[in-house]
């Protein structure tokens, strides 16, 4: 009750000043709710049209205002939460924005957070700014999100969103970053926009409630002493209460009909509103259309919130990158056929370039195409180096940052070379290092005792090959601190392995006893429910373990375990006639030098068979197989497990997506 007993005790405008405070840093000198004129679908496209042409970018940012921007929404609409709860619990009846708000409140902090979390300080200040003399410091990507939500009520649809875009790069293209920061923009304004609304709300809930106050006074002055409601009129008079929408409306509320006595108090009010040139009925209407209008605003906000949390921000931004467009035109198509990482890896590229030659992405994804395009009508079998992928992540990025007109550091050729001989240069920095360690403790020894030459020799012996295995862990943390990791390039199988690259994922093992014949059926169907595709197969590669005899007792058993098993795992899985798992099992064969009965050269000789097997030899070795092997005529890759290693879910395609590319 501590913002109502204020509103009663001090002059309403400071609490309002409060609740509504804004932020002039930001250049708002209004905090009215972000409705302007409601656009059609053909309007809002003109609109993007119009809009991109009066954008102007500065050239030098300056500090933007975002974050503090999202810190003080954040706790405006903490404090208006704080208000209409308390009003609920007092049993006081609050509007239907209100009620919206509540009800919707954790999403809204949901949101802020992920605001928070995705626009770090450093991100925001290197999107491109608008000219703005009133607003210094406007993100660009920030005024279309908010001339977007301005122009729909807070509404937002996807195929209104894509237009706007389309139609706004027709004129000027946003950067990369700028179409990654949409959605984050989008919640911003969304949030700006309920915590404008929100503060209308409650400062009319603030002078419910002193209307509510004074209501309550008369309704109990008339009920107990009628003859002193004129004084209880006279104290409201004195202290000038606000004759608002809400004021005036619940004053009707609760005093219109409960008799003559009451009356006065709302002749007072009538009279107050004819000074000004209103009415009574005109208030209560207009409060009626604002809290329809502020329901409105308040729902479609909240319903694109979760709007944003459902949509699939990779596919729009590659559907709206103009740099997406140009490089889907590599000479083999080969872009287009990779996965989403791997692109965005390659735009990635083309946005360092950018920033570091002061050009535009779009003329950099422009000639790194062109160079992969005139490589590969000269070398047409050449694929390797008509792909734009060799000008972006490969050996070709040089020559592309040369044709952007980059500096050529002078630190480039000494890297080059020592990436060139990489083995050179690692021993090199281990004797280097171990050298260093060794002369520093050596030195003050030779200083004592310098005339024992075979005695300093044997202590620098020991130094050395002491030294040399410290000098290895140092030259194998910097190596990780210096050398970065590439990013190796995948296509895109997620949905489907294509039969070129057709794939059996085998797993040699031994069989020793029952229970491991079972785990190792049990880990292939785990395996295969992970990694359920098209042209993958899955089998086991086993042999029986050493022993002083060809065969033991319980060899038949344990094979025909393994059969059974593997047979009831086709039943399950297999239809159709479709082959998908496969056991391949050898006998033992003598071997000399270890003069014992076992599989030949173990795991290494399986592997080996298998291919032979593989290749189309059916000379092959294995003495009992389990699946239709004419479905393994055209296996391009083998990936091999431990018995203990897992196949975590779509790793195999991605493993073979990478070596296909």
């Amino acid at each position: 009750m501590k913002l109502i007993v204020e509103a009663i005790e001090h002059p309403l405008e400071t609490i309002k000043s409060y609740v509504c405070a804004h932020n002039p840093q930001a250049g708002y000198t209004k905090e009215d709710p972000l409705r302007a004129e409601l656009f059609s679908l053909d309007q809002i496209t003109q609109y993007g049209k119009t809009l991109a042409k009066a954008h102007h970018l500065i050239k030098k940012p300056v500090k933007t205002w975002l974050l503090q921007r999202l810190s003080d929404n954040e706790k405006i609409l903490s404090d208006v939460h704080k208000l209409l709860t308390e009003a609920v619990n007092n049993n006081n009846t609050i509007t239907p924005a209100g009620e919206w708000l509540i009800d919707n409140f954790y999403l809204i902090e949901e949101q802020i957070r992920t605001a928070k979390k995705h626009l770090p300080k450093e991100y925001n200040e290197n999107l491109p700014q608008l000219i703005d003399q009133k607003k210094p410091g406007l993100i660009r990507v920030y005024d279309i999100a908010l001339q977007l939500i301005s122009h729909s009520d807070g509404q937002i649809d996807l195929e209104r969103l894509s237009s706007f875009i389309k139609s706004y790069q027709t004129v000027a293209t946003l950067h990369l970053g700028e179409l990654w920061a949409i959605p984050i923009m989008l919640r911003l304004t969304l949030i700006e926009n309920l915590r404008r609304i929100g503060a209308f709300i409650a400062a009319d809930k603030i002078d419910t409630n002193l209307a509510n106050y004074w209501a309550n006074k008369m309704l109990d002055i008339a009920e107990h002493d009628p003859k002193s409601l004129v004084l209880i009129v006279g104290d409201m008079a004195r202290s000038n209460p606000p004759m608002t929408s809400a004021f005036v409306s619940e004053m009707h509320r609760q005093l219109l009909g409960k008799g003559p006595a009451l009356a006065l108090s709302l002749s007072w009010i009538e009279q107050k509103l004819n000074e000004d040139g209103q009415t009574s009925n005109q208030l209560i209407k207009a409060e009626i259309q604002k809290q329809t209008v502020n329901q409105a605003s308040v729902s479609n906000s909240i319903g694109s919130l979760h709007l944003l949390n459902a949509l699939d921000w990779r596919v729009f931004v590659e559907e709206h990158s103009m740099v997406e467009h140009i490089l889907r035109k590599d000479y083999n198509e080969i872009y287009a056929q990779m996965d989403f990482t791997t692109r965005n890896n390659y735009r990635h590229v083309i946005e360092r370039i950018s920033k570091r030659a002061k050009i535009s992405e779009k003329e950099v994804a422009t000639a790194a195409i062109k160079l992969a395009h005139q490589h590969g009508q000269k070398h047409p079998h050449e694929h390797e180096k008509s792909h734009v992928g060799y000008y972006l992540v490969d050996k070709g990025l040089p020559h592309l940052e040369k044709t952007m007109g980059l500096p050529t550091s002078i630190l480039t050729p000494i890297y080059t070379t020592l990436k060139r001989h990489r083995l050179i240069t690692y021993l090199s920095a281990i004797l280097l290092v171990t050298t260093g360690i060794s002369i520093g403790f050596l030195l003050p020894i030779v200083a004592i005792n310098h005339n024992n030459w075979l005695v300093l020799s044997l202590i620098g012996l020991l130094f050395i090959i002491s030294c040399s295995q410290f000098a290895v862990a140092i030259v194998n943390f910097l190596s990780t601190l210096l050398v970065k990791p590439h990013f190796l390039p995948r296509m895109d199988f997620s949905e489907e392995i294509p039969d070129d690259y057709r794939t059996l994922v085998i797993v040699p093992a031994m069989l020793t006893n029952r229970q491991a014949v079972k785990d190792l059926i049990k880990g292939l169907e785990i395996r295969f429910l992970a990694n359920k595709h098209k042209n993958l197969y899955f089998g086991l590669l086993t042999d029986f373990t050493d022993a002083p005899t060809e065969t033991l007792p319980a060899d038949a058993s344990l094979l025909q375990l393994a059969q059974k098993r593997m047979e009831e795992l086709r039943s399950r899985h297999e239809k159709d006639g479709e082959a998908i798992f496969f056991l391949f099992h050898r006998a033992r064969q003598w071997n000399a030098n270890e003069k014992a009965w076992m599989g030949y050269e173990r795991k290494r000789g399986k592997l080996g068979d298998l291919n032979k097997l593989l290749q189309g030899d059916t000379t092959h070795p294995f003495a009992a197989t389990v699946g239709d092997l004419s479905a393994l005529n055209r296996i391009k890759y083998v990936i091999t497990l431990d018995s203990d290693t897992q196949l975590p879910r779509g790793a195999a395609w991605k493993m073979i997506a990478t070596m296909a590319h």
